[in-house]
């Protein structure tokens, strides 16, 4: 059995975090700066009049949301983008001519994806904090779901990343699944406020899952349990790295 090559494996790790920070301005507090203004639009027009738990007003309900909204999307953009850039330049070649195997391949990837999508996470949390008074009231929940759900979103970035062939491509998968399954995942809303059937719906989406979990460690409210959200999150993650790992195991679209 092959050792675990955790030189190789942080080499990458190291590469793909310097390569997001060195554009720091554009992959950390742009993305800060664009969710912060979804509080200041949603939160101080409507704030006083919706109460979504009790004893909180809208603001608070919407930060943690909006933090994981913004793990979730930056995760993802950080495994997508960088492995069709990679094959895009032809550099991805580099790589998997390096003495790693596909599971070190991945994990290094995905733990760049975390530390990324934490960074804005944080950032937000930070500024958010500042003007709301916003409760930590189970904090190892916020953590758990913070990087467990980043760890998936950058499996599933990492899924696109491999099957796009350009550009185009990752911006449909982008566009067409990961905005829509964000935005209706309840970082802006209870689910226990739409019709029945459109309840029922969100329980199909895995990412209203996250988002229902990451802010039951804020206030201890949710719409469905935590224990069922962190089922659903941690199967989703096995599930995609699963996937990814079988096709970096074949090469598909990566080896030519």
């Amino acid at each position: 059995m092959m050792e675990f090559n955790f030189a190789g494996a942080w080499a990458l790790f190291v590469k793909e975090v310097r390569r997001f920070y060195s554009v720091a301005v554009q992959t950390i507090f742009a993305p800060v700066v664009s969710t912060l203004l979804y509080l200041l639009v949603f939160g101080q027009v409507i704030d006083t009049q919706i109460e979504v738990f009790s004893g909180l007003n809208y603001s608070q309900f919407l930060i943690p949301g909006l933090v994981m909204m913004a793990i979730l999307q930056n995760a993802f953009a950080n495994t997508s983008s960088s492995l069709i850039q990679s094959k895009m330049h032809g550099n991805l070649t580099f790589a998997l001519l390096s003495p790693i195997s596909p599971l070190e391949f991945y994990l290094a990837f995905i733990a760049a994806s975390v530390i990324r999508g934490l960074a804005v996470g944080i950032g937000i949390l930070v500024v958010g904090s500042i003007g709301f008074d916003l409760a930590f009231n189970a904090p190892g929940w916020v953590l758990l779901f913070a990087v467990l759900s980043a760890a998936m979103m950058g499996g599933l970035g990492m899924l696109a990343g491999i099957l796009s062939d350009k550009y185009d491509h990752l911006a449909a998968f982008q566009n067409f699944i990961i905005m829509p399954l964000t935005f209706l995942s309840g970082v802006f809303y209870s689910i226990h406020a739409l019709p029945e059937i459109w309840q029922t719906v969100s329980h199909f989406n895995p990412f209203f899952y996250m988002v229902d979990g990451f802010r039951y460690g804020f206030f201890k409210q949710s719409d469905v349990s935590a224990g069922l959200s962190l089922v659903v999150t941690v199967g989703f993650l096995l599930l995609i790295t699963a996937i990814n790992l079988i096709l970096l195991n074949k090469g598909v679209k990566i080896r030519k």
